[in-house]
Parts: C-alpha cells; sequence; structure tokens
C-alpha cells in the first residue's frame, strides 16, 4: 500500500516566500537570491516529506505566484498585451514577465493591466485566471517544469511525482477574451502539448505524474465530458511507461464517476473528507486495474483525524481492491493548511492536542498505513483525542446553542422596504451622485505593524499604544477630507487582520502564532480556529468607530466583518453544521452592529467576501446553502432602524448565478470588484434590474499600478450605461492594507477626480 501527497505549503515556515518575492520587486535582491530562497523552501518540503514516510512526493507544487499562472507560462498561453514586456524581460527567465501578468506593469514607459483573479473553487486561494482566443496556440514556453523535476529526482530518487493541472480542468478555469468560441473547443490544439511535456518526463526518469482535474467534481456538460473523455485517450495512445493520477477534490464525483473510473489513467484521487459516501459508488464501478487513492486526512482544515473512521474506509477499499491497489493522502494539497503545529507553543493544550497542521498530516497519512498493518497503540491514543473533544466544555455553550435556536423571521428583516430607506439616507447624508468612499482599511506600514508588535511584547501601556493609533486615524481621517472623500472609513489601524481582529474577541476563538496560509502571490493570511460555541464578549469596533465619527463633518463608516465571511477565512469546527457555527457569529455580530448604532455611527459596512466562495460546488446543493448564508447576513443588519445605511462588499466573485441572493441579502449598498474584469461583472446586476445601491471598483488594488483619472472615468462611464446613475458609488475594488502609502494616495486622488468627471457627465445628461 503507497502513501502519496498531493501538495504542500510553498510559502516556508516564516513565510520566507513572501519576504524573498517582495524584496524583489522592490529591487532589494537579484533573481539569483530569490531563486536560492525557493530552492530551500523546495527541498525543506521535500526533506519533511521523506521523513514522514511518503512514497510519492509532488516535486513541482512550488509557485513563486499561483500554479495555474505556472500553467499559462508553461502552454504560453500569454495575453498579446505582454508583448511589450516578454521583449524587455526574456534574458531575466521571463520571471517578470510572470510577475508583470499577476501584478500589472507600469514602468519602462508602459502600463499594463494585470490578468483577472478569482477565487480557487471553493477555497480561500485565489488564482490568475488564463484569457484565450479563437485563435489561441499553445507550445511548451518554459522549462521549469522539467528544471524542476531534474532537482526533485536528484534528492528524491523515484519517489519524485510531477504535479500538473490537467487540460480539462485548465480551459475551465480561464475566460473567452473575444466572442465567437467556446474555450473548451480548444482542447484539440491543448492535449498535444500535454503529450509534449509527459513525454519529455518521461525522458527524463519520471514513474509518476499527477494531473488535477478538479473539473470532475462540479456540474459538467456533455461537450466537457467529452473533452475530458478526449483528452485522456489521445494522452494514453501517444504516452506509455509514465503513471498518471488524476486527481479531483472538493466534492464527490456524483454523475461523473463512471467518466472518472473509464479513464485510462493509472490511478485515480477521490476526496472521502468532503464525500466520504462517494467510495462505495466508485468501488461499485472501478475497473480491474485502476489503483484508488484514498483522501482521507483533510488537506482543508486543522483537526486531527479520525483514524477510527479513517480506517473503516481503507478497509473498505482494501476488501474490494487488494492493498497494492490503494494509495492512502490527504483530501487535496495541503496549500490550504499552515504549516507546522510544533511552532504553537501558546495554544491550550487540551485544544492544540485536537489539532494537526501539514506537517503532522504527513505523519497521519503514515500512521494510517501503520494501523492499517496492525499498530493499535496509534487507534487507541487517537480515540482517547477524538473522546475528549467531543464531552469538552471549552466547546459546548447551552446558552449559545439555546439563543440561535430562539432565532425568528422577524430577526432576519429590516423595517422597512429599500425606497423608503434610501430616501432617508438621501436625507440624512445629503451625499453627492456617484459618492464616493474606500473599503475600510488603509496601507499598514512597517510603523504600524513595529506598533502592534511592540504593544504584544508589553514594551508599550495601552495608552501609548492607543495614543499612536489614534494619531494615524487623525491623520487618515485629515487626509480623506483633503482629497474630498465623500464617506470616510477609520483606517483600522488597530487592525491586524479582517478576521483575525473579531475573532481575538469572540469567545470560541483560537488563534496561531506561525499558522500562515498563503491567499494569492506574496499575500499570507493567519486564519482563527474555531473550537467551540460562539458568543460576543463585549464591544469590538465602538471605541475606534465613535472615535473616528468624532473628528470628522462627514460620514464615518462604521466596519465589520460579515458572519459568513468570518466562517469561511476560519479553520470552523467540523463537529457540527456549518449553518450553525454561522448563526452564532452572526447572533454575536448582530449585537456590534446594534452598539455600533447606539454610538451614532449611521453607515455600517458588514463585509461578505467570502459568501460566493462558500457557495458549493454542485448546483444541487447551492439553495439550501444560500438560504442560510443570507439569513445569516440578515440576521445581523435586521435590528437597525431605517435610518441606518447597511452596506457590504464582496470581491473577486462572479454573480450572474447567485444575483437573485445577493438582491435579497438587501444591503443599501453593495460594493464590488469590477475593475480587472472591466465592469464585466456589472452585466449581472443590470440583467437582474439590482434595485439596491453599487459601488462597482474602479480601482484594482492587488496590483502596484496606479490607474489614470481617465482609466477609472471611462470604468465609471461603462458602469452608467448599465446601471440608474443615481445608485452608483465610487470606491477602490477592495481594502488597501496591502498597499503603500505613495500609491494609494495618487490612485484615490484620482479616483475623486473622476467621480467629479462623473457628476459633470449627468449634469450634462451624457449618462
Amino acid at each position: 500500500m503507497l502513501t502519496q501527497n498531493l501538495g504542500y505549503p510553498r510559502i516556508g515556515s516564516q513565510r520566507q516566500l513572501k519576504k524573498a518575492c517582495e524584496q524583489y520587486w522592490t529591487g532589494k535582491i537579484d533573481l539569483e537570491e530569490l531563486n536560492q530562497v525557493a530552492r530551500k523552501i523546495k527541498e525543506e518540503n521535500w526533506q519533511t516529506q521523506l521523513d514522514a514516510g511518503i512514497d510519492l512526493i509532488p516535486c513541482n507544487d512550488f509557485s513563486f505566484y499561483d500554479q495555474v499562472l505556472d500553467t499559462s507560462m508553461l502552454l504560453g498561453v500569454i495575453p498579446h498585451r505582454y508583448s511589450p514586456v516578454l521583449s524587455q524581460v526574456k534574458s531575466n527567465n521571463e520571471i517578470d514577465l510572470y510577475f508583470a501578468m499577476a501584478r500589472g506593469y507600469q514602468k519602462d514607459g508602459l502600463d499594463i493591466t494585470a490578468m483577472e483573479m478569482t477565487k480557487w473553487l471553493d477555497t480561500n486561494y485565489h488564482y490568475i485566471v488564463p484569457e484565450f482566443t479563437a485563435d489561441q496556440e499553445f507550445k511548451v514556453f518554459n522549462e521549469n517544469i522539467f528544471n524542476e523535476y531534474h532537482s526533485a529526482e536528484l534528492y528524491l530518487g523515484e519517489k519524485a511525482k510531477a504535479v500538473l493541472l490537467g487540460p480539462v480542468s485548465y480551459l475551465l478555469l480561464g475566460k473567452e477574451k473575444e466572442p465567437g468560441f467556446e474555450r473548451i473547443d480548444l482542447i484539440k490544439k491543448l492535449v498535444p502539448v500535454y503529450v509534449q511535456i509527459i513525454n519529455r518526463l518521461r525522458l527524463q526518469g519520471i514513474k509518476w505524474i499527477q494531473l488535477d482535474e478538479p473539473c470532475l467534481a462540479l456540474d459538467l456538460s456533455k461537450k466537457e465530458k467529452e473533452a475530458l473523455e478526449y483528452a485522456y485517450r489521445f494522452i494514453a495512445n501517444r504516452v506509455s511507461g509514465v503513471k498518471l493520477l488524476v486527481a479531483t477534490y472538493f466534492e464527490a464525483l456524483l454523475d461523473n464517476t463512471q467518466l472518472a473510473v473509464s479513464l485510462p489513467i493509472a490511478a485515480l484521487h477521490v476526496d472521502l473528507v468532503r464525500a466520504p459516501e462517494q467510495l462505495d459508488v466508485v468501488l461499485a464501478l472501478i475497473g480491474k486495474d485502476l489503483q484508488l487513492s484514498l483522501g482521507v486526512v483533510d488537506g482543508r482544515n486543522v483537526w486531527k483525524n479520525d483514524y477510527g473512521k479513517s480506517i473503516g474506509l481503507i478497509t473498505k477499499a482494501v476488501e474490494k481492491l487488494g492493498s497494492e491497489r490503494v494509495i492512502i493522502a490527504p483530501s487535496c494539497s495541503l496549500l490550504h493548511c499552515p504549516i507546522d503545529l510544533d511552532l504553537e507553543t501558546a495554544i491550550d493544550s487540551d485544544i492544540k492536542d485536537w489539532m494537526a497542521f501539514a506537517k503532522q498530516k504527513l505523519n497521519e497519512v503514515y500512521e494510517l498505513k501503520q494501523i492499517f498493518e496492525g499498530n493499535g497503540e496509534l487507534l487507541k491514543a487517537n480515540e482517547n483525542t477524538i473522546e475528549r473533544r467531543k464531552s469538552s466544555e471549552k466547546v459546548h455553550k447551552q446558552a449559545v446553542k439555546d439563543r440561535v435556536a430562539s432565532i425568528t423571521s422577524a430577526d432576519a428583516a429590516r423595517q422597512s422596504t429599500f425606497p423608503v430607506r434610501q430616501q432617508l439616507h438621501h436625507d440624512r447624508f445629503n451625499l453627492p451622485s456617484f459618492p464616493t468612499t474606500t473599503i475600510g482599511s488603509f496601507p499598514q506600514t512597517d510603523d504600524i505593524r513595529k506598533l502592534r508588535a511592540r504593544f504584544k511584547r508589553k514594551e508599550l501601556t495601552l495608552e501609548q499604544y492607543e495614543n499612536e493609533i489614534e494619531l494615524a486615524t487623525i491623520d487618515a481621517i485629515r487626509w480623506q477630507e483633503e482629497i474630498g472623500l465623500d464617506v470616510l472609513v477609520h483606517g483600522e489601524f488597530e487592525r491586524n487582520d479582517m478576521v483575525e481582529y473579531f475573532g481575538e474577541q469572540l469567545d470560541g476563538f483560537l488563534f496561531t502564532k506561525s499558522g500562515w496560509v498563503q491567499s494569492y502571490g506574496s499575500r499570507c493570511v493567519k486564519p482563527p480556529v474555531i473550537y467551540g460555541d460562539v458568543s460576543r464578549l463585549q464591544d469590538m469596533t465602538v471605541r475606534w468607530s465613535k472615535y473616528a465619527a468624532a473628528q470628522t463633518k462627514r460620514p464615518m463608516k462604521g466596519m465589520l466583518t460579515g458572519p459568513v465571511t468570518i466562517l469561511q477565512w476560519s479553520f470552523v469546527r467540523d463537529d457540527q453544521p456549518r449553518e450553525v457555527t454561522t448563526n452564532q457569529i452572526a447572533l454575536a455580530l448582530r449585537d456590534e452592529v446594534l452598539a455600533l448604532e447606539k454610538a451614532g455611527i449611521g453607515i455600517i459596512q458588514i463585509d461578505e467576501a467570502a459568501i460566493r466562495e462558500g457557495l458549493p460546488l454542485r448546483m444541487e446543493k447551492r439553495p439550501h446553502y444560500l438560504n442560510w448564508a443570507v439569513r445569516a447576513f440578515r440576521v445581523t443588519a435586521g435590528g437597525v432602524q431605517d435610518r441606518t445605511q447597511i452596506h457590504t462588499h464582496m470581491c473577486y466573485s462572479e454573480f450572474n448565478d447567485i444575483i437573485e441572493h445577493i438582491a435579497a441579502m438587501d444591503a443599501d449598498v453593495i460594493t464590488i470588484e469590477t475593475s480587472r474584469s472591466q465592469m464585466e461583472l456589472l452585466q449581472a446586476f443590470a440583467h437582474f434590474e439590482y434595485p439596491n445601491e453599487i459601488g462597482p471598483g474602479v480601482y484594482d488594488i492587488h496590483s502596484p499600478r496606479v490607474p489614470s483619472i481617465e482609466e477609472m472615468a471611462s470604468l465609471l462611464a461603462k458602469a452608467a450605461d448599465l446601471l440608474p446613475a443615481e445608485n452608483l458609488w465610487v470606491n477602490p475594488d477592495c481594502g488597501l492594507k496591502t498597499r503603500k502609502w505613495p500609491e494609494t494616495k495618487a490612485a484615490l486622488e484620482n479616483m475623486v477626480a473622476a467621480a467629479k468627471h462623473a457628476r459633470e457627465q449627468i449634469k450634462l445628461k451624457v449618462y
């Protein structure tokens, strides 16, 4: 019986890759120094997996930014607008071209926008969306995958396994950039290049290649299913001597099961954490030669594996297939987990005993094999841990459970309809057309981070710390007033993270010291862990919102993170339904909303950036999720008076298929990301005739480039062509925490000027 891993975190245990990339971008280190950091991380990852006894170890799961972008570079799928960059950076191993595609390029007389970015299936990881044209060509563009395997083979020997995004999933994760064709029709041009890649790896001596096809967990059209069958038949007829493993994850195969088990491959991986019930169906349909990789260790969460349940699944598979055809594995890449629980020294010892990070999950894979082979001691110790968690008073709080059970429909409703509220808001705030605002956070400078670190080390008193935060807040307010923003924010200088900040003040959460997870590129987050029933202990944001509001005569937004986003961006309990945990968070936030309103805050933003990423991958499961997710938001906001304006923010999401549920949230104003897609996302709101107000982002904050006044004015003109101008707000795509002050100031000054231009156009009745 083999063991394998599908992928490992690439940021380094101390976020070495993040720091190195950011230093490279600012010119503080050169390419060789960047590569040295990458090489060390890869070798440490390989050694960790060797030490854990893993048989098949991924050798090119490392990425400087994103694995989908890596695939685009490998296949030569480079949008034409980057040709000038390519001609300038060819001597630099294309790394500058690679980063330009991810982040945009604004130097050497060039000003080129970044590629679109969106969520990887239902995770908080972001990938760079491939762009396809009708005459798209594919070719082996760079040598990275071959160089990676060569290095890994020297280190790992035959245990080295190449990992590549499968051809069909690669196409489906991209977008057509012109009308008149379907990207799936490019499969016949794409697959021959995959054959070239596989055969070159075969000549290098590779034994196993993992092809990730997460699309097999989605609802597929007849044409898409035919493309999968065609692709793998084509590869099988032209490749021999290499074992291909197709990996699926995050959902059951369901109606794609027969297709998946019939592919001419050596092994199939299935996610038995998310969908353990699919094992019976797979075993009933599987052929006599196919090996089956069982994803029994949770690659998406931090809880210790229940060995008894996993052994039951492994035993069932072995009884049907024999041990030589069964592979034990995590459910998906461990990219989505923190790296090493051993680095955590401050977590409650009882709760820590219930947890496992990426390094520990590798050990769980190996221990499951040992238990299956007869090690009863490991099983007994695990059973004791699982039982202690089930009965712990640290987890279960009856008062919280009772309050959730008492939620009524009235708790999830505003007093009056939106038109009534809208008039009250116009009278109260007296804002101009195209009112300007930001999403909430301002740049977290090194000085602010050092200040917070000094306070945590108790080098500053609370009074000293808060005095400095007050000064930063006042500076931000005065600057916003100076450039003419209409609705201000306090900048959130007191907040470390939009989820962590709230979790630190809610009962039922714990926090890690080094539990970093990659969100996109060099952006890493440290998700809270929800271990028990959730409740609010005290005011969380009122002190800073009230202080900021007192410094200005302009409207000041109160800023909260919504219940679904806190859930999605935390490691959530796996011992109760997610909707129950969400309702607990919603009630805690409802108390905070009412406290803000009582303190005189008239505009309250409840960010639900993650509501779409929580969407189940299968259509049939979506209505249930959307109903409870929308209801949780409405419970959070439902207690305020009509004159209080509720905003929400969502970023990097497609809305077409859930627009009616977005409308059902009944937020007075929604702000969304639309700049990278050139307002394309507004089509859904226009077709639906979205009734409430909306702020389509005109400034891509995930890129360091500063958009011009003309560029943002053009985007506003597109928005006004699609939606009533009187319902439009002007704002960036997302929060500005990760940006630098110079680019932030320049971009927001241009944004305010673009809004003024739009108002003039309104007067001229151009819109």
